[in-house]
C-alpha cells in the first residue's frame, strides 16, 4: 500500500466558488497549503469560512481577477506546486450574448494562470475543462475524449482552446497537465441565482414555492455529477493523468423532466414546471465516459442523482 502523500503548496484560481471552494477545504484535510485567487464576482468568502477556520496558516486568499497582470507576479512569489485552475465565465448564455467577455475571462484568464504557474516553477497545471460544451452535439454517447471537439458555443470554444495551450506549454516549458472536462456539476453552495446551475436553481425555487422554468421540451438530457465526486478528481489529477484530458461524469444520462419530478418529490411541491423557448447554443443531449479517468486517476463517481440532489436540498434549507 503506497503511504500518504507528501503535502504541498496549491494555488486555486476561483476558489470562493463552489466547486473551487469544496477543492479548497478537501486540500486542507489532506495537509496542503492552500493560496487562492478570486475576485469574488461570482463566488462569495462565506464558501470559505471553513477554510478560514481550519487552515491555521496555510491557507490565504487573494482578491485579484485572473486576467490582471498582477497574477503573475503573485503566483511566482507564492510558488506553488500544483496550479488548480477553476476561475471562469461558466455561464453559456453569457459567451453566447458577449463573446468577447468570454474570451477575456476563460482564454486570456487562462493564459494569465499559465504564465504564472510557468514563473512559479510549478510542476502540474489542473484545469477546469467542460465536456458539456466541448464535444458539441452528438449522438455518440456516452462520449469518450476520443470524440472530435466541436463546440457549439462561444464558451466550449474557449475551454478547447485552453486545452490546446496546455498541450502547447507542455512541449515548450514541461509544465505537465491534466484537463478535467466535466460534465454538470451541481451540490452545495452552488449559487442558484448564478451560473447556470439547473439543480441549484430548481431547489431554491421549490424551496421557495415558486414554480421552475425549463427551456424547450425538457427532454434534453445532461449528466449530472456531484461536487464532491468532482473535488476528489480534482485531487487526484493533481498527482495522476499528466498530459492527459479526462471526462469526470457519471456515464449515465438524465433528461430535465426527470431531473425536475425527482426533486420536485423530494419538495413536497405538486406544482407543474413552466415550457419556455429553448436557449441558443445548448446541446440537446451530453452524457461523459469516464473510463479513462477511472484507468488514469483510480476515480469513479459515486454519488446517484437522488442522493445529491437531496443533500442539495436539504442545504438549501439551511
Amino acid at each position: 500500500m503506497p503511504g500518504p502523500r507528501p503535502a504541498y503548496r496549491a494555488l486555486v484560481t476561483g476558489g470562493a466558488g463552489f466547486i473551487g471552494s469544496t477543492l479548497v477545504d478537501r486540500l486542507l484535510a489532506e495537509g496542503h497549503s492552500v493560496d487562492v485567487v478570486d475576485n469574488l464576482a461570482s463566488g462569495s468568502l462565506a464558501n470559505l469560512a471553513e477554510a478560514r477556520a481550519v487552515g491555521s496558516g496555510r491557507f490565504h486568499f487573494h482578491k485579484m481577477d485572473v486576467r490582471s497582470a498582477e497574477l503573475v507576479g503573485l503566483m511566482e512569489r507564492r510558488r506553488p506546486e500544483v496550479v488548480y485552475h477553476l476561475a471562469a465565465q461558466a455561464d453559456v448564455r453569457v459567451s453566447v450574448a458577449d463573446p468577447v467577455l468570454d474570451a477575456e475571462v476563460n482564454v486570456l484568464g487562462s493564459l494569465r494562470a499559465l504564465e504564472g504557474a510557468r514563473a512559479a516553477g510549478a510542476r502540474k497545471f489542473v484545469f477546469a475543462a467542460s465536456g458539456g460544451t466541448l464535444y458539441g452535439d452528438n449522438d455518440n454517447l456516452p462520449l469518450k475524449e476520443s470524440q472530435p471537439h466541436r463546440p457549439l458555443s462561444p464558451y466550449g470554444v474557449a475551454k478547447k482552446a485552453v486545452i490546446d495551450y496546455l498541450v502547447a506549454y507542455r512541449e515548450m516549458y514541461g509544465l505537465e497537465f491534466t484537463a478535467l472536462a466535466m460534465a454538470n456539476v451541481y451540490g452545495p453552495r452552488q449559487d442558484p441565482h448564478g451560473e447556470a446551475g439547473v439543480v441549484a436553481i430548481f431547489a431554491g425555487r421549490l424551496l421557495a414555492g415558486e414554480p421552475c422554468v425549463i427551456y424547450g421540451d425538457g427532454r434534453q438530457t445532461r449528466d449530472f455529477v456531484f461536487v464532491d465526486d468532482v473535488v476528489d478528481a480534482f485531487s487526484r489529477a493533481g498527482e495522476r493523468g499528466s498530459g492527459l484530458l479526462c471526462n469526470v461524469g457519471t456515464g449515465r444520462e438524465t433528461s430535465i423532466n426527470e431531473l425536475y419530478q425527482a426533486m420536485a418529490r423530494n419538495a413536497g411541491a405538486t406544482q407543474a414546471p413552466v415550457y419556455v423557448p429553448s436557449r441558443r447554443g445548448e446541446v440537446q443531449r451530453s452524457c461523459l465516459d469516464p473510463g479513462r479517468a477511472g484507468i488514469h486517476l483510480g476515480w469513479k463517481p459515486w454519488t446517484s442523482v437522488p442522493e445529491g440532489t437531496a443533500a442539495v436540498l436539504g442545504w438549501a434549507q439551511t
